[in-house]
């Protein structure tokens, strides 16, 4: 009898694991057919782009004919005799520190001013979050108009105060400059994340802080800022990736001038592959741009060890 019962036992362990089998092959394969079309489209259209590209970089490719494998020829001519290469790097990393840094500080103090009780919340919102999402070509197009050295309405309230305005994109000194303050227009992106991490802060952590006699300004310096420091570090992230592509603005309104002022590093890789038909020297130059970007990045990670702040974690 207890044989039986014993045997009856196993058989319905075996049974249920083989149920319980078929279940998870089940949900697999669900869950393989789901993804299937994104990890298609990725195969097709993004990483089969990435191999081709990085096979490019060692030819010469007009477009036109079939690629000629030339070596590191593009790759020598990209690191030590392109000095637009470089000076591309140059505008570009200085654009990247003016933007990202005044996007970061103007993303958090508008986030301040609108975690606040302000009478039409709502309408300030979206008014600040909605340049955001607006097309990059008309946004060039309007800050044309406003840069207008003459008839620009920046000029023309700068001349209310008695200060006389510069030419702008006319100017080598001010062109780059100009696309920094264009930047601006899109700090809502940010100020949006900010605003809901500032939402997520306990308000007990302020309630102790006031008991201790904090004022405003040391409990956003220690209550604030590190409780949504995982957001600014994405800002941070995101902000530095962005400005190392920026493309659009400056080729509709400068094309890289005056003076190769605005030759932005993007738009060498245009220019070389579009223009010039140097497609294989564009691809290397492309491949340059990731080993930057990935560069910056891994060393902002490295710094987040120091003043990112994640709930739960002991340090």
């Amino acid at each position: 009898m207890n044989t039986i019962s014993v045997e009856s036992q196993v058989g319905a362990v075996s049974t249920k694991r083989v149920r319980m089998g078929r279940l998870a092959r089940r949900e697999a394969l669900a869950g393989y057919l789901t993804i299937a079309p994104w990890l298609l489209g990725f195969l097709l259209f993004e990483f089969g782009p990435l191999l081709t590209s990085f096979y490019l970089s060692f030819t010469k490719f007009d477009v036109l004919t079939t690629p000629q494998w030339v070596g590191f020829k593009n790759w020598d001519k990209m690191l030590f005799n392109d000095p637009l290469v470089w000076h591309s790097v140059k505008v570009t990393a200085i654009y990247s520190v003016g933007a990202v840094s005044l996007g970061l500080v103007l993303g958090l103090g508008l986030a301040l001013f609108l975690n606040q009780d302000v009478r039409g919340l709502s309408f300030y919102r979206t008014v600040f979050y909605t340049p955001a999402v607006v097309s990059g070509a008309a946004v060039a197009m309007m800050w044309l108009l406003l840069l207008n050295p003459e008839a620009g309405v920046i000029n023309r309230i700068l001349a209310l105060v008695g200060i006389p305005g510069p030419a702008w994109l006319f100017d080598r000194q001010w062109a780059l400059p100009a696309f920094i303050i264009m930047s601006v227009w899109g700090v809502g992106g940010g100020m949006v994340l900010y605003l809901a991490a500032l939402q997520g802060v306990p308000s007990e952590l302020y309630d102790a802080a006031m008991i201790d006699g904090a004022g405003a300004l040391p409990k956003l310096w220690f209550v604030t800022l590190p409780m949504i420091s995982p957001v600014i570090f994405f800002n941070l992230i995101m902000g530095i990736i962005g400005s190392f592509q920026v493309f659009t603005s400056a080729f509709i309104m400068t094309q890289g001038g005056p003076a190769n002022a605005t030759y932005f590093f993007v738009l060498g890789i245009y220019l070389n592959a579009f223009q010039f038909l140097k497609m294989g020297y564009a691809s290397a130059l492309a491949w340059m741009l990731a080993v930057i970007i990935l560069l910056l990045t891994l060393v902002a990670f490295r710094s987040s060890g120091r003043w990112v702040h994640y709930e739960g974690q002991i340090r």
